[in-house]
């Protein structure tokens, strides 16, 4: 098993670059096609011509995203043809979330930023890689936008509570469990007993050990009364240096609304180390 199309969100934020870079990466690395596909945020015009004197803005707006489109498909296309990788160049014409979602059901696996309160142009829209993970029907990776992230996968924690969006993430994930020099599984479930949290993880452990997994640990972490699940995974996966975290995404979309896990929330917004997602 590998992935064989991966997908890379670019757009005009300071961490586009990174991300392109660790796609190009991971694509040399499965022998993947990779696709870069453009989306930003795009005002509506209708906002602009209801308010006097404001048309000119956004016709200049059109123009520099049109300017910077084109400098980026030809860096994206540039960075093809050095690293010798088959891809293509795809832009968004329309939402830009549902374009995003509707070209990630035909990747192997999607490659997202997480948005950065200070950087505006890594705004796409309200909840987007959260409305991303729970519509793409497969893995989603996503970068921090703090943080170098030299190797990816060699170390590879599992957060595991036995359910169907944690075991749809280790699956998707098995390219990266596969090859990873070190595999961690770590009862991230209260629900647990001790004796269900050891069988259960003991069955994954030997699934994986099937699928080519050298070295597989299982453990089970304390963590405060105060200290959310979220946060206990990620002090966890900086004391022991993991350079992934898999783990389920939970949540739902209600009518205007989108209601997400505790731990899923906590690690969109607070993520030190990259992050594959599946729901």
């Amino acid at each position: 098993m590998s992935y064989k199309t991966l997908l890379v969100h670019v757009d005009t934020s300071a961490r586009a670059n990174a991300r392109l870079s660790l796609a190009l990466r991971l694509a040399g690395r499965f022998g993947a096609h990779l696709d870069g596909l453009f989306a930003t945020f795009e005002p509506q015009p209708r906002d602009f011509y209801v308010m006097s004197g404001t048309a000119d803005y956004y016709d200049t707006h059109r123009k520099l995203r049109r300017e910077q489109r084109g400098a980026i498909e030809r860096l994206f296309r540039a960075e093809l043809t050095r690293v010798q990788i088959d891809g293509a160049w795809l832009a968004s014409e329309g939402d830009p979330v549902t374009t995003v979602m509707l070209h990630s059901r035909t990747a192997d696996l999607v490659v997202l930023g997480q948005p950065d309160p200070d950087d505006p142009e890594s705004y796409i829209a309200e909840h987007f890689p959260e409305t991303v993970i729970l519509g793409a029907g497969g893995p989603v990776l996503l970068m921090p936008y703090t943080g170098t992230f030299d190797s990816i996968g060699e170390r590879v924690l599992v957060a595991w509570n036995g359910s169907r969006e944690a075991a749809r993430a280790v699956h998707d994930a098995m390219p990266f469990i596969a090859r990873a020099a070190h595999v961690t599984i770590v009862a991230a479930s209260t629900a647990f007993t001790p004796a269900e949290s050891q069988a259960s993880c003991a069955d994954l452990a030997a699934m994986l050990a099937r699928h080519g997994a050298t070295t597989v640990h299982i453990t089970r972490f304390e963590r405060d009364a105060v200290e959310s699940i979220g946060d206990a995974l990620l002090s966890y996966a900086a004391d022991g240096g993991y350079d992934l975290l898999v783990m389920g995404a939970y949540g739902h979309a209600r009518i205007q609304e989108l209601v997400l896990g505790g731990a899923t929330r906590s690690i969109l917004s607070t993520m030190t180390l990259p992050v594959l997602m599946s729901h």
